[in-house]
């Protein structure tokens, strides 16, 4: 994991590539060559195409969904004080989300450029 946290309205997140993207966040100015980001599993090596495959594989490893924010899906595992909130649109999910899921699921999953 490399680029430039970036602490902005109290919430710091990931630059990937500080040289693509603006420190403000607008992404209008970033390169279209840039690489997307992929969550994969990587015991399949399947990669995560829909919040309906990533619930299964969360389940799998002990996760249970939260149904508290209509703006959020959330998983918390009961033997830790981990819980992953996920914007309710797929499209909206990003790397940092993907980053939150591998650190929360060691060896389970893997953020991969595409």
């Amino acid at each position: 994991m490399s680029g430039v946290w970036v602490f902005k309205n109290g919430v710091v997140r990931l630059v990937e590539n500080p040289g693509a993207e603006p420190l403000d966040g607008n992404r209008q100015g970033s390169s279209s060559s840039a690489r997307r980001k992929v969550l994969v599993h990587v015991p399949t090596n399947e990669v995560i195409t829909s919040y309906e495959d990533l619930e299964l594989k969360l389940l799998s490893l002990g996760w249970e969904r939260y149904y508290d924010d209509p703006d959020l899906l959330q998983f918390h595992k009961r033997s830790t004080v981990h819980l992953i909130s996920l914007p309710k649109d797929f499209n909206r999910f990003k790397s940092i989300h993907m980053y939150d899921i591998v650190v929360k699921n060691r060896n389970m999953f893997e953020v991969r450029d595409m």
